[in-house]
């Protein structure tokens, strides 16, 4: 359970190899093999609709491993759980490395994204008892944004590998990175748990029921957040093609805001710790919901690279705080379970919006598809600002 909430003595940087050092491996392992999955499914002869739906089945998978992911988490333990997934997540990098069909490489996929929601939510329900509440959202947007720092570093390292052995050794990098992982989360200590927690009988349909009101609430909330961080991710290359620019110019363009979204991070998490979690949920959205209403009236590079900087900086700053708010409202008895389900509403969240900017663009067109994302992003805002409290500890 978390102790010391006023965090007196309490050092973040003690958590930075153990905790934070497997999220920054397991980054740099998905940005690794996400970028060559469709490729690999087109060498293996798959149609180009098809290849283009293997990075979904990554979320697919996820999606319905979250609970399971939570009973697991909760009966072997945190640490456990983290090294389970670790060496799951480096077994899928072997099967995808070697996949002579079609299917074999579908099995690695599928892995790899039940491996990512055991791994996701046992780190998250570990920095939510071992850290203190008054550092909670500093720690969790950490956590965040190291894994952003993963994500973005991997395609380059995995580009790297390709230049000298070919596509497949981008798998292999995902494998030794998971491997690592692995090794650095075993040295995590264990956490005390209260005899109340450990002879605990709680059910995934419990949980459900006692916090329906919250799922229903700010939930409702994280699903939208979701569905617009996960738009946010096609619209930017998309609208580059739109504009006629070259695939060299939109990688810069979605380079450059990555690079924003990554450098405010934890100043983000000491706001939601000092001043309250609305002070960054509601702006987050804010900033983005515009900013995507906003690219469509974009002409150029020039204008399209400021206004995707401006998406990047409202997606930073929200770095962990969909983390953060499970932690906050997650309870004791039940947190693994609890947060399963919250992971749920993130991943119905981040394969509804894509679908949402696919089908409003093939009735109407792209621009409109991007603006309802952007409005999608204001509807956040406003259900955010009614539900989630704006002082720090609060809830509603």
């Amino acid at each position: 359970m978390v102790t010391d909430t006023a965090g007196a003595g309490f050092d973040l940087r003690r958590l930075a190899v153990p905790a934070y050092g497997p999220s920054l491996l397991f980054g740099l392992a998905e940005g690794a093999i996400l970028p060559v999955v469709t490729l690999t499914a087109l060498d293996l002869g798959a149609s180009v609709p098809v290849a283009a739906l293997m990075v979904m089945l990554t979320y697919v998978s996820s999606l319905i491993c979250n609970v399971p992911a939570s009973v697991i988490t909760h009966r072997t333990g945190e640490r456990k759980a983290i090294v389970g997934a670790a060496v799951l997540g480096a077994l899928s990098g072997v099967i995808c490395w070697g996949a002579t069909q079609l299917w074999h490489l579908v099995v690695g996929v599928l892995v790899f994204g039940a491996a990512a929601s055991v791994f996701m939510l046992a780190r998250q329900k570990y920095l939510t008892e071992a850290v203190p509440v008054a550092y909670r959202a500093r720690a969790l947007s950490t956590l965040g944004g190291v894994m952003r720092v993963g994500v973005f570093a991997g395609p380059f390292l995995g580009a790297a590998a390709i230049s000298q052995w070919g596509l497949r050794s981008a798998y292999l990098i995902c494998a030794v990175a998971l491997a690592l992982a692995g090794v650095l989360g075993a040295s995590l200590p264990d956490l005390e748990v209260t005899e109340a927690v450990a002879h605990a009988k709680v059910t995934v349909r419990d949980v459900l029921h006692d916090h329906a009101r919250v799922f229903a609430t700010v939930g409702l909330g994280v699903v939208l957040i979701c569905a617009v961080r996960a738009s946010r991710q096609a619209v930017i290359p998309l609208w580059a093609e739109h504009l006629g620019l070259s695939a060299g110019h939109a990688s810069i363009v979605y380079g450059i805001a990555g690079g924003v979204d990554m450098l405010v991070f934890y100043p983000a998490g000491k706001v939601m710790d000092v001043r309250g979690r609305r002070w960054v949920t509601v702006p987050s959205m804010v900033v983005m919901g515009l900013s995507l209403l906003a690219i469509p009236l974009t002409s150029g590079a020039v204008s399209l690279t400021v206004v995707s900087c401006i998406l990047g900086f409202g997606n930073g700053i929200g770095a962990g705080m969909v983390m953060t708010l499970g932690a906050d409202y997650s309870p004791d008895i039940g947190r693994a379970q609890f947060l399963g389900i919250w992971r749920e509403l993130s991943d119905l969240g981040a394969v509804g919006g894509p679908a949402l900017l696919s089908g409003v663009t093939a009735a109407v067109a792209l621009g409109p598809a991007i603006a309802a994302t952007g409005v999608v992003g204001l509807v956040a805002a406003g259900v955010l600002w009614k539900y989630v409290p704006a002082r720090p500890g609060a809830r509603t």
